[in-house]
């Protein structure tokens, strides 16, 4: 981010709908996507080739080992995770379940915010529960738009007359994470 914009982070870009609309209408940001399926992102960065949009980085990778290696503390402005694969059968495997969690606090800016979507009403009721009673962050959550078109799943589930929701967590003045400080380069000192 040689450019100094605030920096967004994009997690499971998909084929990079809200990727790319996000990044054109904020030329003032920039913002990292990362998406892991293959299909999906050799779609997403077709597109965003094609597309030419500079403030864009699409990244194939896993979002958490990439993170890790790649973000450093409290330098993201805002986090999307936008309709995660909900693990019905495997709760911990849901975003605010992981302590990886916590981590990815520790790369947010104070004030920072992250931005979770979904249109499965216990994965809601469960983020916001973990957002207020383990994460203690403040956090608003409420429905998405009938008209909102972020991502193709949010097209399709309010094509079909689903409710979606929006959960949104700020991180406060003062957060502490065991994380505040640890760089990728503390790997190579565990060796």
């Amino acid at each position: 981010n040689k450019d100094e914009k605030p920096l967004m982070l994009e997690i499971g870009a998909g084929k990079g709908k809200h990727a790319l609309s996000f990044a054109t209408q904020n030329p003032g940001k920039q913002l990292i996507a990362i998406e892991r399926t293959r299909n999906k992102f050799e779609a997403f960065a077709k597109l965003a080739t094609q597309q030419n949009v500079a403030n864009l980085n699409a990244i194939h990778a896993d979002a958490i080992a990439w993170i890790v290696h790649a973000i450093a503390p409290r330098s993201i402005a805002k986090i999307f995770i936008l309709y995660p694969n909900p693990e019905q059968h495997n709760p911990n495997q849901q975003w605010l379940n992981m302590p990886f969690f916590e981590f990815l606090l520790s790369r947010l800016k104070v004030g920072g915010e992250v931005v979770l979507a979904t249109n499965i009403e216990a994965y809601m009721d469960n983020a916001a529960q973990q957002a207020s009673a383990v994460w203690c962050l403040p956090n608003i959550r409420h429905h998405v738009p009938i008209d909102s078109e972020r991502t193709h799943f949010e097209v399709k589930y309010l094509a079909r007359g689903e409710t979606c929701w929006e959960l949104t967590m700020r991180k406060p003045e003062g957060y502490k994470t065991r994380f505040d400080d640890w760089h990728a380069s503390n790997l190579k000192d565990k060796k």
